[in-house]
């Protein structure tokens, strides 16, 4: 799962949204700095990741991803599972999707926590940009597949083209939302149950 989900899956907190939001991003002695909420969000996105990766639906998932993507057909899964949950978001929350991420980004904007700069610069511009929103449409998809392009440009020294991916989410649209309608409230259980038993 992708951004917008992992915030969903959250507990009430800032600190525990935004460690289950920023976990890949705060790491080491970084993180040994948080306070504990945002530690114990960290933990559930590793939770999340790790039942996300293991389970049967995701992997059919996956297995849809044209062969030229296949190496990142994790990440890409990941992306149209929030596209997925964007599109209908009130059937899993409470509230409508664009009053969910303003209370959000207003909660952000309130109270800063500090950050390592790379994961304040993230944060900032996922408010700033209303990425998690954005999640909505296909074009929010495509410009989030081509963020992550230029972070792989950058760390390896080559081009790619993942935003071309997003013709995996627009031909097989219908095969993926069956998939994350499956696997989605599955989750949830999962996540609930972790919550509960700390």
């Amino acid at each position: 799962m992708n951004w917008l989900a992992h915030v969903l899956l959250s507990e009430a907190t800032l600190e525990f949204r935004l460690g289950n939001l920023l976990a890949d991003l705060v790491r080491g002695e970084a993180r040994t700095r948080m306070p504990t909420e945002f530690l114990r969000g960290a933990e559930c996105h590793k939770a999340i990741d790790a039942y996300t990766d293991a389970h049967p639906i995701v992997r059919a998932s996956r297995a849809r991803i044209d062969a030229r993507y296949r190496r990142f057909s994790g990440v890409l899964v990941d992306i149209f599972y929030d596209y997925c949950l964007a599109q209908r978001f009130e059937t899993y929350a409470q509230v409508p999707l664009t009053q969910f991420t303003n209370q959000f980004y207003a909660e952000v904007r309130a109270h800063p926590l500090p950050l390592p700069a790379d994961a304040r610069a993230t944060l900032d511009r996922i408010v700033a940009h209303d990425l998690l929103g954005r999640y909505a449409r296909i074009e929010g998809v495509q410009d989030s597949l081509r963020r992550i392009s230029t972070y792989l440009a950058r760390k390896w020294g080559r081009e790619y083209a993942l935003a071309e991916a997003v013709e995996e989410l627009s031909a097989h649209e219908a095969a993926f939302a069956r998939d994350f309608e499956a696997f989605f409230p599955q989750l949830q259980q999962h996540v609930a149950e972790l919550q509960a038993a700390r």
